[in-house]
């Protein structure tokens, strides 16, 4: 599990590395593409923005 900080960066950053590497793993053994990986990777970016931009 991540180690909470009062200020919460390191568990932010952690779950966004994590995730995306995620996202990129699930894809690659379900579709066995490079090319759906890599944008599978990308939209977790734009997840991320526009969780940003909403919250």
């Amino acid at each position: 599990m991540a180690e909470r900080h009062v200020n919460g960066g390191n568990v932010v950053s952690t779950g966004i590395g994590f995730g995306s590497a995620l996202a990129i793993t699930i894809s690659w053994s379900l579709h066995k593409s490079l090319l759906w990986a890599v944008i599978h990777g990308i939209f977790g970016w734009f997840y991320v923005i526009y969780y940003a931009l909403t919250r």
